[in-house]
């Protein structure tokens, strides 16, 4: 979630790095990640906002459009691709869309949730380890906005109906393996609401999906299995500014879940355990996202800086714990 005081440390970085020239540099806030998604196959992230229409001024909340060298740094992190439907798939419109469909390819990023063209919302397929996958990404709204008559394909609101359709499209087009993306909960509560048990219950008795990741809380949501599939109700921010006299310090913790995806010699894909590898956001030295229990055990990290993160670690084992590597 790219607030404007990160865009302001992003030009920081980039001025301290080129000695003085104008630009952004996103690259440090997501770099301690690196370590993590450098030993996973595919590395999934979920992007929040739109970037900035080419020639059209940055924006933050409520209607959001961000600089692209976000994007660098999301691949430079080692993230391979992300979902793209959000609550703000259509705070710049159209043209935010196409631009940051266009950002991310340019990136190397892999994407799904928002379209160019009718097509490319449609489920597509790829292939990891020789498993072919399909990453399916959808929202509950666009914050009261709606998209233009006739390109409502644009981007893809939650419909039980409709993702079950689409998985079995994507299990018709070869996919072993189907994963959903959802924005989805209520803002700032950890507790799973009412609406995300009943989604939950509905796409996993399908039988067509194979894991279910969300996101949009802010904070971090319990992790379930549910008619036998493995459901992440909300993996809180990775990075962000979020307001502090509206979100609760747990929105600076964050998650990376890891698990392993086997295909049986029946055809059966076997999902793991997750895995959960705590993060927190250092606002205070520049935005950048710390792995809390690598720094914990560095004997270099400062009393104040430990006491933070001890803290972070506290929330997130509140309702991760059993969960948590290590």
């Amino acid at each position: 979630m790219w607030h404007s005081p990160l865009w302001a440390q992003a030009q920081r970085n980039y001025a301290e790095a080129s000695g003085g020239a104008a630009g952004y540099d996103f690259v440090p806030m997501l770099a301690g990640l690196a370590p993590v998604l450098a030993n996973v196959d595919v590395g999934v992230c979920h992007e929040e906002v739109p970037i900035a229409p080419e020639g059209e001024d940055f924006t933050t909340s409520p209607l959001y459009g961000v600089p692209p060298e976000v994007a660098t740094a999301l691949a430079g992190a080692g993230f391979d691709r992300c979902s793209l439907a959000s609550n703000h798939s259509a705070d710049r419109g159209v043209a935010g869309i196409d631009r940051t469909v266009n950002v991310f390819e340019a990136a190397g990023l892999g994407h799904s949730g928002m379209a160019r063209n009718p097509g490319e919302i449609a489920p597509q397929v790829f292939t990891v380890n020789g498993m072919t996958i399909s990453h399916l990404s959808y929202t509950y709204s666009y914050n009261g906005l709606a998209l233009p008559a006739g390109q409502e394909w644009r981007s893809a609101l939650i419909d039980p109906n409709r993702i079950i359709a689409d998985a079995h499209q994507a299990r018709a087009l070869g996919a072993q393996a189907v994963i959903v993306s959802l924005q989805w909960g209520i803002e700032g509560r950890a507790p799973v609401s009412g609406e995300q048990r009943r989604l939950a219950e509905q796409l996993t008795a399908s039988g067509v999906i194979n894991l279910i990741v969300g996101h949009h809380t802010h904070v971090l949501q319990p992790i379930e299995q549910i008619n036998g599939v493995w459901v992440i109700f909300g993996l809180g921010n990775i990075v962000s500014n979020m307001p502090t006299g509206t979100f609760p310090p747990a929105s600076q913790d964050g998650a990376v879940a890891t698990l392993n995806m086997t295909l049986s010699t029946d055809g059966v894909i076997d999902v793991s355990r997750p895995t959960i590898i705590p993060t927190w956001c250092d606002r205070d030295n520049g935005w950048i996202v710390r792995l809390v229990q690598p720094a914990l055990a560095d004997p270099a990290t400062s009393e104040p800086l430990r006491r933070l993160l001890t803290t972070s670690l506290e929330r997130t084992r509140g309702v991760l714990g059993d969960y948590i590597a290590g």
